[in-house]
């Protein structure tokens, strides 16, 4: 009977080979585990400092886990407490950042639709001039629009409330929100808008009975896009909110940088921990949808 197995001197280079191809991915796991590990060590100290009392913050080591466990310290961030430097906790500002950003994200990304549909889609002349024209409002510096941005809320009777730091995340994200539906719509064949007139399809009826249907992947890129910038934002929180007004990320920068009495670093952990949870949570809930949105679009215009 004929052996009809490989020679000896055929498999070892293949076993040499398959035995080097798993060493170079258990080291790409190895670096890649240390990397998350080095990303998420801040995250760690803040949570563990945030669950210490401030005599064992003081005593004890800085990665080192709580000895007793504490959410004293989140109770006053979140509620406030007037036994310290604390008076005020995070509670109504964080209410005001949900009632600024849900209202701004949803209106930001209505008009982007729209303004994606028709500037690729319904083809006029100057649309070209007008998308580069809003594209550029994408790279303008927010300190550039602070003095023109506040004259205006003032001539509207908005300065200083709610309503006025919505009109600003709006008008400020309409560029960036054009620019992902845009290059959305482009993927998309214009013989289906062709032939949906033809059947008599009107303007709206098309966007909401066709375009619509097909943004998911692109609504959720802006939503997670519009939402990060509006809830992280501090400089329009600042420059255009006054007392009773003011995002969440101004008052915890309130929290932080005080100066008076004894410094809680407990209080500043769970502040910021707590300011910065929905954005977390936004990201786990949607990150993988987040990248492919990105890419739905990189394909065509």
């Amino acid at each position: 009977m004929t052996d009809l197995s490989m020679p000896q001197s055929q498999t070892e280079p293949r076993s040499q080979s398959a035995a080097g191809k798993i060493a170079l991915r258990w080291l790409l796991y190895v670096l890649l585990g240390l990397f998350a590990l080095y990303y998420l060590m801040p995250l760690f100290v803040m949570l563990t400092t945030s669950l210490k009392s401030l005599e064992e913050i003081r005593t004890g080591s800085l990665i080192s886990l709580p000895r007793e466990v504490s959410f004293d310290a989140w109770k006053t961030a979140w509620s406030g407490a007037c036994t310290g430097i604390q008076c005020e906790g995070l509670r109504p500002y964080f209410w005001n950042s949900v009632l600024i950003a849900v209202p701004a994200v949803a209106i930001s990304t209505l008009l982007g639709a729209l303004n994606g549909y028709v500037v690729a889609q319904w083809r006029f002349k100057g649309a070209n001039i007008i998308f580069s024209l809003m594209l550029f409002g994408c790279f303008i510096p927010f300190q550039v629009v602070l003095l023109p941005m506040a004259r205006l809320l003032g001539m509207m009777g908005i300065a200083g409330t709610i309503p006025g730091l919505i009109f600003v995340h709006v008008i400020y994200g309409l560029g960036f929100t054009t620019l992902f539906f845009r290059n959305y719509y482009v993927t998309i064949p214009s013989e289906l808008t062709k032939a949906a007139r033809v059947d008599g399809a009107g303007f709206l009826r098309i966007f909401w009975s066709i375009f619509l249907p097909l943004s998911l992947p692109i609504i959720v890129v802006t939503v997670i896009w519009q939402f990060t910038q509006i809830w992280n934002d501090f400089l329009f929180g600042v420059s255009f909110s006054q007392a009773g007004t003011q995002p969440v990320t101004v008052a915890l920068n309130n929290i932080v940088n005080s100066t008076t009495g004894v410094k809680e670093y407990n209080v500043d952990m769970a502040a910021a921990i707590i300011a910065g949870l929905p954005t977390l949570l936004v990201y786990v809930v949607a990150g993988k949808y987040f990248i492919r949105g990105l890419t739905a679009g990189s394909v065509k215009g």
